[in-house]
């Protein structure tokens, strides 16, 4: 067996076994007060008289309230409340308004208690200019289209993520480039007085200069590129959410796409599969409904916790040909705390998309945005049914803060944490066999190990040296 091999099952080995274990018990906390004499039993319970929030000057502290799992008037076990205000913690900095967040305590009476929330919020508003590389990673880039300057996009990106202290976005994107982009994206996920009702709204014209019309046997994708753009879409949507609870949201939404191709591109030299019908110009109306459930740490980067997506889709109002698709997503992801900087995490997902004769813009399996094996950045496995795996165990290696004094009424210092970690993926795409490729209907399989550099406002830089079943290696960069 080859040292690829020999790594990849060694990774494999390793995770399967550390995961297969149950998590251990954590110990329960230390009491709230030692050898005091206003608190003399564990069971008793003391009342949070008074909630006080410091440090909020955009967002209305409506907001903080609402994530706070008790209120003013409950009454909390003695030894549970150190548990309590760190999950009001957890909770306040998953809402990303905030730099640090704070919860402490003082004494009243022996009876009760006042909780003080100290938050430093984040700067909101991000009219900076925009330079993007056109690939599907860093490495697609890089090398399959040779570091090119001119696959590059720029413009300016106008982004506002608490518009009028709600946690409402405002997105507004002027992009030139390889890519045209004007768009604008709006949501509100408090609209109402009661903050559980939410809505969003968008729209936008983009145009490309070349697409993908098609993937070879190799599982790579073929592009089509024309002296001018080979597609221009027109898009709008609209949606409303519900968030009743603290870990659970419903998303409903409707979209509406125009899409225009080039005339070539649904010819017999190129794919005239492309929409499953002799068209170049097509209507797109798309009905989503999705569930989350997240219940971790860190929303942006979680170490402990739970988190649930379910996602149905209806694409076309046809239920023969042309665009027709239903289509059922699925992803449980667990995050496990081992003790002494240790952690594991995996994840399972499933996608079907049914009937299975669907158009070749409804194809996308693995290889796309999230949905990809570490150590195959470079191909793309299109199909109707997927199956991912994704597993990893880290070590916390070191944590510091670098002052920083240029913006002191922003943030005085800039945080950095580094994990190292090792990970192992499976994956398996069906597709029919008249569009079988080298990777589709097989088992997949890879692993590798990296760094990943968490630092201000949850940017996550990730190196990886991942190898694959092909017997390729290399070193990955995503952020």
């Amino acid at each position: 067996m080859n040292n690829c091999k020999k790594i990849i099952c060694f990774c494999i080995i390793l995770l399967c076994s550390l995961l297969s274990y149950t998590q251990v018990l954590k110990k329960n906390n230390d009491s709230l007060i030692n050898n005091s004499s206003l608190f003399s039993s564990l069971v008793a319970k003391v009342c949070i008289k008074n909630i006080v929030i410091a440090g909020t000057k955009k967002t209305k502290n409506i907001l903080v309230y609402r994530e706070i799992q008790f209120k003013q008037g409950d009454s909390i076990l003695i030894n549970e409340v150190q548990k309590e205000l760190e999950q009001a913690r957890i909770q306040i900095y998953n809402t990303t308004l905030f730099n640090d967040v704070t919860l402490y305590y003082f004494i009243i009476d022996s009876n009760n208690i006042s909780v003080n929330v100290q938050v430093t919020e984040r700067w909101y508003f991000y009219p900076v200019p925009q330079f993007q590389l056109v690939g599907r990673n860093f490495n697609d880039w890089y090398k399959t289209n040779h570091a090119n300057f001119d696959r590059v996009n720029y413009g300016l990106r106008f982004v506002h993520y608490n518009l009028r202290g709600q946690r409402d976005q405002l997105r507004i994107y002027l992009i030139n480039g390889y890519t045209r982009n004007i768009s604008f994206l709006y949501s509100n996920p408090y609209r109402n007085s009661s903050l559980n009702n939410g809505f969003i709204i968008g729209a936008g014209y983009f145009q490309n200069r070349e697409i993908i019309y098609k993937t070879d046997s190799a599982n790579k994708p073929l592009f089509y590129k024309p002296p001018n753009f080979s597609r221009n879409t027109l898009f709008a949507n609209i949606g409303f959410t519900i968030r009743k609870g603290l870990f659970t949201k419903h998303i409903f939404t409707v979209s509406y796409m125009h899409q225009k191709i080039d005339d070539l591109i649904i010819s017999l030299k190129y794919n005239p599969l492309y929409f499953n019908e002799p068209v170049t110009k097509i209507n797109i109306l798309d009905f989503n409904y999705i569930f989350q459930y997240t219940h971790v740490n860190n929303s942006s980067y979680p170490l402990t916790g739970k988190a649930v997506f379910i996602s149905i889709q209806k694409r076309g109002l046809k239920f023969k040909s042309g665009i027709n698709m239903l289509q059922l997503d699925a992803s449980v992801n667990k995050y496990s705390n081992w003790g002494k900087g240790w952690y594991s995490g995996v994840r399972f997902n499933g996608k079907i998309k049914l009937p299975f004769n669907q158009a070749y813009i409804n194809q996308q399996g693995l290889g796309y945005d999230e949905n990809y094996l570490r150590g195959l950045e470079y191909y793309v496995i299109d199909g109707l049914a997927t199956i991912l795996i994704k597993s990893n165990i880290k070590k916390k290696i070191i944590s510091f803060n670098i002052p920083f004094t240029l913006f002191p009424k922003i943030f005085t210092k800039i945080p950095f944490t580094i994990f190292a970690k090792t990970y192992a993926d499976i994956g398996y795409v069906y597709n029919k066999k008249n569009n079988d490729a080298y990777l589709n209907n097989r088992i997949l399989y890879s692993g590798g190990f990296g760094i990943d550099i968490l630092t201000l406002y949850d940017i996550n830089l990730r190196l990886e040296y991942s190898f694959n079943q092909l017997k390729e290696n290399g070193l990955f960069l995503h952020n």
